[in-house]
């Protein structure tokens, strides 16, 4: 294990970054969001940030080919390239297993997604543990450590005056090697952190909920929802995505972007069908999505608990006191 000192976190960074590009939790413009280190750059590490670092593996928008239309011919080029590695500094637990699902989606089931596995294979992750999570935090009830991170490559931890870091994998270790000349060898091991306030039963779940796709609770939970999307564009582990065109005369790119099921033309169809017509749809998928149907299909939960949704939604409709209304319905 090695230790840094808190005085030195800066010049820590910026050796790290003369030797690779580091994505930082920082706060710009009134939100934190993960961006490129700089000596000037306002680290946020005393809480998570509001936009998730799914975005430097997952962005909001990605142009993913060219093509070219002459008449009856038509030609495509892939815009896929390989990015140079980078490392992640500062993802806290939930993020990282937010990263467990996103593999399991773009990565298995027979497919995977070239944009994101190249991002996936050249990104590092250090993970800062949570020494005290936050009101709305409640990933330990989803089997979540605030003060590990299993699939981090490296795992760091808060301690007075110092922080302790230790690497989890070949990445890591190669990592805190190329930076030995900015640590010191530490004793003992990582401190654990301290549990959620906030709690939510896990077990049975899933079962619970999938005789209750037409229960009448879906009416009374959607009542103040708006459909705004917010809870979906800051929730690391949501994926849908739209892919659009924008063709200049013969010429064009083919890109995605960030969609969003609270939204009544995400399943509207060509012959003008929606089979989620009312916000009642619209916010069951939601809910039963994320603990339900990604469960049943790559066993483990769609939420991490963050957080971010019960920190943000417009309405304050609270996916842990839906869940516990949920548990009410016989």
């Amino acid at each position: 294990m090695k230790s840094l000192s808190k005085a030195n976190l800066s010049q820590f960074l910026e050796t790290m970054n003369s030797k690779v590009r580091v994505y930082v939790p920082v706060e710009q413009d009134g939100v934190s969001r993960f961006a490129p280190w700089s000596q000037d750059c306002q680290l946020v590490l005393d809480r998570n940030t509001i936009n998730p670092p799914k975005r430097l593996f997952f962005p909001q928008t990605e142009e993913l080919y060219e093509y070219q239309v002459d008449k009856q011919d038509a030609s495509v080029k892939s815009l896929a390239v390989k990015p140079e590695p980078f490392v992640v500094f500062g993802m806290r637990p939930c993020d990282v297993q937010s990263l467990k699902l996103l593999d399991d989606v773009f990565l298995t089931k027979g497919y995977e997604d070239i944009y994101y596995k190249q991002k996936r294979e050249q990104g590092i992750v250090i993970s800062l543990g949570c020494p005290e999570p936050e009101e709305t935090c409640f990933c330990d009830s989803w089997g979540v450590n605030p003060a590990r991170a299993p699939l981090a490559d490296i795992m760091m931890i808060e301690s007075e005056d110092k922080y302790l870091l230790e690497a989890q994998t070949e990445a890591g270790e190669k990592l805190l090697a190329d930076l030995s000349g900015q640590l010191t060898d530490q004793s003992g091991e990582l401190p654990e952190g301290k549990p959620c306030s906030l709690k939510v039963k896990n077990e049975g779940l899933m079962e619970h909920l999938q005789p209750k796709f037409e229960d009448p609770v879906w009416a009374e939970i959607c009542r103040k929802c708006i459909n705004c999307g917010t809870c979906t564009y800051l929730c690391p582990t949501c994926y849908c995505f739209d892919i659009l065109n924008r063709t200049r005369g013969k010429q064009g790119v083919k890109y995605r972007c960030y969609d969003s099921c609270m939204y009544p033309e995400y399943t509207l169809m060509a012959g003008g069908h929606n089979p989620r017509p009312t916000k009642k749809e619209r916010v069951r998928q939601r809910f039963l999505h994320k603990l339900q149907y990604i469960p049943e299909r790559y066993q483990e939960l769609g939420c991490v608990g963050c957080g971010r949704c019960i920190k943000k939604c417009p309405v304050n409709l609270d996916i842990t006191r839906v869940i516990n209304q949920l548990w009410e319905v016989e």
